[in-house]
């Protein structure tokens, strides 16, 4: 497994490189400095399966490298990390076609189990940004009070048509497609469902959904 790292502070690197030796006994990583050097390096890397580019290193230009990187390997899953991270950020990240941003301040095992899911092919969006999201839309959208409807009541309104469509039976991209957002968001709203609902997955929150009275 080859994998491309480039952040401009050596400690980062160095951190960076014993967390993803973790992932796979055969894992090589090759360092840069810089967005130049990444990109010359990821030329000469074959077959590359993972680059990770710090936000704010030299050459980076915030989310031009990332785009720029994404054109000339768009094949090849791009996790940005920095080590300050909001949730503008993030979708803005993410809609740049990355497969995750990762706070360099998250803890080894949470790191760790970041980079496998992307690696798996799913995108990772932070836990932190997750909640900001969930509370930016319960003071955008304030929650129905619709009685008879117990844990419902609490969901905001695009939460409400997100698991309107999830009980029909869309998938993340369908549902995504229906109502005009990026599949991201679709998860990001679904993780506010589940957190409402004090479940874990889709099944749960549609167990949850039925039992309240809502039908396909």
């Amino acid at each position: 497994m080859n994998i491309l790292l480039a952040d401009d502070h050596d400690l980062v690197r160095e951190t960076l490189r014993f967390f993803l030796e973790k992932i796979d006994s055969e894992v090589s990583v090759t360092e840069a400095r810089t967005f130049a050097e990444a990109i010359e390096a990821a030329e000469h890397m074959a077959p590359l399966d993972l680059v990770i580019l710090d936000l704010k290193m030299p050459g980076m230009n915030r989310f031009a490298g990332l785009k720029m990187m994404r054109q000339r390997f768009p094949n090849v899953p791009t996790v940005i990390i920095s080590g300050f991270v909001g949730r503008d950020d993030v979708m803005e990240a993410i809609q740049s076609g990355a497969a995750g941003v990762i706070p360099k301040t998250l803890g080894s095992k949470a790191m760790l189990g970041a980079l496998r899911l992307v690696l798996a092919g799913e995108t990772y969006v932070p836990s932190m940004v997750t909640r900001e999201s969930a509370d930016a839309d319960e003071d955008k959208d304030a929650p129905s009070t619709t009685s008879n409807e117990g844990p419902i009541q609490g969901l905001t309104e695009r939460e409400r048509e997100v698991l309107k469509l999830l009980v029909a039976g869309m998938t993340n991209k369908e549902i995504g497609k229906r109502l005009g957002i990026q599949e991201v968001t679709v998860k990001l709203h679904l993780r506010g469902i589940f957190r409402k609902f004090q479940v874990t997955n889709r099944t749960q929150a549609l167990r949850i959904a039925i039992q309240n009275g809502w039908r396909v």
